[in-house]
């Protein structure tokens, strides 16, 4: 009766197994030399500063927000490209479904562009 399912156990207890080992060898075969380079915060090839500095400094925080908008509608793709493939058999019903995928990214959209959240100062 569970026989289906074994072989998705044995691939989740795979990967769990594997995750556990890496966890636990990690400290015992990795480097312990360290440098002053390796304990250094990175932070886009720039060097960080505690107070931010006109000519450098840290990253703003548009720059992170318009990466997270980026990924946003690249997973909108994702979503919409499915449906494209199969849209003869979704019939009606998948057009409706997907123009209201379109219209809630839509004013998600609305709301970032109204909130400036697209615009580089």
């Amino acid at each position: 009766m569970l026989g289906p399912y074994v072989p998705l156990v044995l691939m989740f207890a795979l990967g769990l197994g594997f995750a556990v080992f890496s966890v636990i060898i990690a400290p015992l075969v990795g480097p312990r030399r360290y440098n002053k380079a390796k304990l250094d915060p990175y932070e886009c090839g720039i060097e960080p500063s505690p107070q931010p500095v006109a000519g450098g400094g840290r990253m703003p925080v548009a720059y992170y927000l318009t990466a997270m908008l980026f990924i946003l509608f690249d997973i909108e793709m994702v979503f919409l490209y499915p449906f494209a493939v199969s849209a003869d058999v979704l019939g009606l019903f998948g057009a409706v479904e997907i123009a209201l995928f379109i219209a809630t990214v839509g004013f998600a959209y609305i709301y970032v562009w109204r909130r400036g959240g697209l615009d580089w100062n």
